[in-house]
């Protein structure tokens, strides 16, 4: 179970992580020493063996080999923690784990944070890593709050070859929640001397990292082959070879599973999930992390949309069987939550669903002058959860708001929502860690890269909040954001995930953790049976 304490920003929470001072370490507060498992010195040794298949839900996107463009979403991940490796990362169990640094301290002023790197450590080419590596990886990267990033950071000065300092331009008690948790791609470091050799581009095709396995092959868009990388620090893999195939149809990623053409299988919901329920070779994984999902009104700022009175945006709220969709979709294992911030996070305001009431929906429409509702144009979603936006679609119409559903490639859609070229409305979602802020910043607030919100309170609150060291002071600011936002209906929240896959006969460990990362992780550690 990931502790998310862990994620609590405050000097004391951080003094309670940090152990022993080191002798001559003027002005930082002790070391961070990382959890045994992952503080041998050497990898455990075992010869890896066979082939592991998972049948992934969405088109595999070249631009997820590469860290340098991750949006504030899970997605990549499932790439990333095989090709790659972090600083420090999630791991099943604890949500900032060392890593590639094996120790990390903050300065008593919070304005310096430094990173002790593990030695002997090689990418997957034989270039040594460095804290040059880590250097080029902060200069490089453009994805998700990188603008944030770049604005705090004053300067990244390499001490030496196995020593990284930041530098702040003030304190930022989030600093490491960005730079570590996921909620950014920032930490996860890529080669230097290769990426200047063979350029960014190609790096997307031919990318080698610190991962546990090294990339084979690639059909982009279609499959993944990857060998485990015997190297690799924590441990040597168990499984030779990880094939990612993508597999658009969920019920030919469950056949596939059936005919043990497939060992892992990503979003099998609703009569899929009953059968696998009832088939004694098949296991059914319900994954309960920390996504959640919800529809943003795109056009709400738009004084000529009806979306722009708050009583339309309550109305649909209210319009929607969220518990009977959870049961349809989820098997009812999902958590319906009146906001879009996982309750488990940090500073996270618990706010009950609007509920279900439909007359409530009907009558809030005549009060905003549409007793006979409206076309409310196209509500876009990435295939997977077609069904759940068909059937949001369909309780709007009910009511009288007339909207069709569109369904994008996962990648296509992202990158709508990211460029604002998507309208009316769309599903989001995000199963990035982190804590309230991280996924304010991302979504809510208005220079966030996915948000579609735009209120100077908000921006003022989030701006005073950020530096604040004061745990109070930062949780009344970070509620007072998300109560701004549930009462004036700017977002219709849908569930926490259940995110449910499904492994098959062949598979002894599947990296799929109930309470932890959506995609199975990390890959040294899944077994097949022994024949």
């Amino acid at each position: 179970m990931l502790h998310q304490s862990s994620l609590m920003d405050t000097s004391l929470t951080r003094r309670r992580w940090l152990q022993a001072s080191l002798g001559g370490a003027a002005g930082l507060i002790a070391w961070y020493q990382g959890w045994p498992h992952l503080q041998r010195a050497a990898a455990q040794k075992n010869t890896p063996s066979g082939q592991m298949t998972w049948t992934i839900h969405v088109t595999l996107a070249p631009i997820w080999l590469d860290p340098s463009e991750t949006l504030a979403l899970a997605t990549p991940y499932m790439l990333l923690y095989a090709v790659h490796d972090a600083l420090l990362k999630p791991m099943p169990d604890n949500s900032m784990s060392p890593s590639l640094a094996t120790k990390w301290s903050e300065s008593e002023d919070g304005r310096t944070y430094d990173f002790e790197l593990r030695q002997g450590v090689t990418f997957h080419n034989g270039d040594p890593f460095t804290a040059e590596d880590v250097h080029f990886t902060f200069e490089r990267y453009k994805g998700a709050s990188a603008g944030e990033l770049k604005q705090k950071v004053k300067a990244v000065e390499i001490v030496n070859a196995h020593h990284v300092r930041f530098h702040l331009h003030e304190p930022w008690p989030d600093f490491t929640t960005f730079y570590g948790t996921m909620a950014t791609g920032v930490g996860w470091i890529v080669p230097k001397k290769y990426i200047e050799k063979i350029g960014t581009d190609a790096f997307k095709n031919q990318p080698v990292g610190l991962g546990p396995y090294r990339l084979i092959s690639h059909q982009p868009g279609i499959e993944v082959v990857l060998e485990a990388n015997t190297d690799y620090w924590r441990q040597t893999p168990h499984v030779k070879r990880l094939v990612m195939k993508s597999v658009p149809e969920a019920t030919t990623r469950l056949a596939m599973l059936k005919h043990q053409e497939a060992d892992v299988a990503y979003g099998i919901f609703g009569t899929l999930a009953e059968e696998v329920r009832r088939d004694p070779n098949l296991k059914l994984e319900a994954l309960r992390g920390q996504a959640t999902q919800w529809v943003s009104f795109v056009d709400q700022y738009d004084a000529k949309s009806p979306w722009s009175d708050r009583r339309v945006r309550l109305a649909a709220n209210h319009a929607v069987n969220w518990p009977a969709i959870n049961e349809a979709e989820n098997l009812g294992l999902a958590s319906l939550i009146g906001g879009i911030i996982p309750r488990k996070f940090a500073y996270t305001l618990p706010l009950e669903p609007y509920g279900y009431d439909p007359r409530q929906a009907r009558q809030l429409l005549t009060e905003a002058g549409y007793p006979h509702g409206f076309d409310a144009g196209e509500c876009s979603t990435d295939t997977p959860y077609a069904t759940v936006i068909e059937s949001i679609v369909n309780d709007l119409a009910a009511v009288g708001i007339r909207a069709k559903a569109r369904s994008m490639e996962r990648v296509a859609i992202q990158t709508a929502q990211k460029e604002k070229t998507v309208k009316n409305l769309t599903r989001q979602g995000s199963g990035a860690f982190g804590n309230a802020a991280t996924r304010i910043e991302a979504f809510i607030y208005s220079q966030g890269a996915q948000s579609f919100l735009r209120d100077a309170d908000i921006d003022t609150w989030y701006t005073q909040q950020m530096t604040e060291r004061d745990p109070q002071k930062r949780q009344a600011w970070l509620h007072k954001i998300q109560q701004k936002v549930y009462d004036e209906a700017r977002l219709m929240p849908i569930w926490e995930n259940a995110f449910l896959c499904v492994s098959g006969p062949r598979v002894a460990v599947s990296g799929l953790h109930a309470d932890s990362f959506a995609y199975s992780a990390p890959y040294e550690d899944v077994r097949l049976k022994s024949s």
